[in-house]
């Protein structure tokens, strides 16, 4: 791909994800929640320019700091994220103005990057902020499923084995 398509690439998935992460939404821990982040590390990892031919050691410092950035962000990202069980024992989440602040911090950290990057003459490809996007989302996923798995634990009624829990169930079938 060229970097104005990974440009609208990333632009879109970011506008996407923010705005979802804004409004509540029903967090679902059997759902495949690190599949977006696999696709989008696939298609940052398949593209040639990730690392500058030129300048390699730099080039890995500059990707190296970047993906040490998206982690950082996701986490931070995550914990400030407020998850809520309701009566029923479904989990939400929604994100705080404590998130929004993150988001940027996590900008302007890699606009800063970006620059030093450039002032080093360092070819900056857009799959380096691709990959640590997909990082960012990986590690924001993993902990809000890792709290909602222990949020909806702490808060489902306590039940002890009862006889017969152990025997299959025939199912329940409707007469008309």
């Amino acid at each position: 791909m060229s970097g104005l398509v990974d440009g609208f690439l990333i632009a879109a998935v970011v506008v996407v994800v923010v705005a979802r992460q804004f409004r509540a939404q029903r967090i679902d821990t059997e759902r495949r929640w690190w599949l977006l982040p696999a696709v989008l590390g696939v298609v940052a990892l398949r593209e040639p320019g990730l690392i500058d031919a030129h300048h390699h050691t730099a080039s890995v410092a500059l990707l190296t700091t970047e993906l040490l950035i998206g982690l950082a962000i996701g986490a931070a990202w995550a914990w400030t994220s407020r998850i809520w069980t309701e009566p029923d024992g479904a989990v939400w989440s929604r994100s705080t103005k404590a998130s929004g602040l993150v988001w940027l911090i996590g900008i302007a950290l890699r606009v800063g990057l970006y620059a030093f990057g450039a002032a080093l003459g360092i070819h900056q490809d857009s799959s380096a902020l691709l990959l640590a996007l997909a990082a960012t989302l990986l590690v924001r996923s993993g902990i809000l499923a890792w709290r909602a798995q222990s949020s909806s634990s702490r808060t489902a009624p306590a039940r002890g084995a009862a006889y017969g829990d152990d025997m299959p169930r025939r199912a329940w079938k409707e007469r008309v």
